[in-house]
């Protein structure tokens, strides 16, 4: 295979100089029509393709994001990735979206990553509790956004839901159904947002007389859900409904149910969160505590973008407020003993 063309070769072939090749690629405006003309046939012709490596020596500012995410295998990532993509495009920017699968290792790999290729910025979702992923990044001097996650005692934006909100929605709306014992497929789980998730509906079952029973997952996908649903149908007194730490969770609670030979919501009611594309999409269409995936990932960008651009910043913490979105899958009203 050849070498692939430069811009000196674009110059030579358009019959111009560098320079003037420089500003129709950078600033196309200050270059005569004809002449721009011919240097976009010449660099058509040769297949050029500019090197954003040696752009990024030169200006000392990189075009590209980097976002690393808990699981790609989740839906409410994508989501977020959607967002931040369409917010980057606006602003002339890509996006590189890595996975941790929530292990800190791989979370440390991949910043050291996006350290190593200069990233403007890191929209970060810590699989780390211990903070040492923003502590990497604030060696590097690389600016970041934490994403699903406050940041107490960071000095740093983020953009995050109330979980502990979204947690006593999801516990009040199945206690208003008549159910006193609800399951929490999640059990203390170590990630922030799930034991926040618990905190809420702990706390909007306080004084009813009502148990939350923890049933602790491996996972937090369709598979754990399954093995979760599946323990719980052995559990003695089973619990009339159980809320799911994602919808994930849910789905796969939903498969082991409906595998037994019991119905939703009359033998079990199932809550979830996020409100995935496929929550309103199953069998039985799930009720679940809605997060804006796509506002989140739009609004970590723009933080970004004031921290980068700059001028005067500020840190800020912007939190959403999660809605409850009842389907099928959840009793409007249940009968107590």
């Amino acid at each position: 295979m050849g070498n692939a063309a430069g811009i000196k070769d674009v110059a030579r072939a358009a019959g111009v100089s560098v320079g003037t090749v420089s500003n129709v690629i950078n600033r196309p405006e200050v270059v005569g029509e004809e002449t721009r003309a011919r240097v976009q046939a010449a660099i058509e012709h040769l297949g050029y393709v500019r090197s954003e490596s040696a752009r990024q020596l030169r200006s000392g500012s990189s075009r590209i994001i980097g976002l690393l995410v808990l699981d790609l295998g989740n839906p409410f990532f994508v989501s977020v990735a959607r967002g931040a993509e369409q917010a980057a495009r606006a602003q002339g920017l890509g996006v590189m979206v890595c996975n941790s699968a929530q292990r800190p290792a791989d979370e440390a790999d991949y910043l050291a990553l996006f350290a190593e290729q200069r990233v403007r910025g890191v929209l970060l979702t810590p699989a780390d509790a211990e903070g040492s992923g923003a502590a990497a990044l604030r060696r590097h001097d690389v600016p970041f956004v934490l994403v699903d996650r406050l940041a107490p005692g960071i000095d740093a934006c983020s953009v995050s839901v109330d979980d502990v909100k979204g947690g006593s929605l999801a516990a009040a709306h199945l206690l208003a159904g008549g159910h006193r014992r609800i399951a929490f497929a999640g059990g203390r789980h170590r990630l922030q947002q799930v034991a926040d998730r618990r905190s809420g509906a702990l706390a909007a079952l306080e004084g009813s007389g009502a148990e939350l029973v923890d049933l602790e997952v491996a996972g937090l996908d369709v598979a754990a859900g399954r093995d979760a649903g599946a323990r719980l149908l052995g559990v003695l007194p089973r619990p009339t409904a159980v809320f799911c730490a994602n919808d994930l969770l849910a789905l796969g609670v939903l498969q082991a149910v409906f595998a037994a030979g019991l119905r939703v919501p009359e033998d079990l009611a199932i809550v979830g969160y996020d409100d995935i594309e496929f929550a309103a999409a199953a069998a039985v269409p799930l009720t679940s505590v809605r997060q804006p995936a796509e506002a989140m990932g739009r609004t970590a960008v723009e933080l970004l973008a004031t921290e980068t651009g700059g001028g005067a910043h500020r840190h800020r913490q912007v939190v959403f407020t999660p809605e409850l979105v009842v389907r099928g899958s959840t009793l409007p009203a249940r009968r107590t003993a």
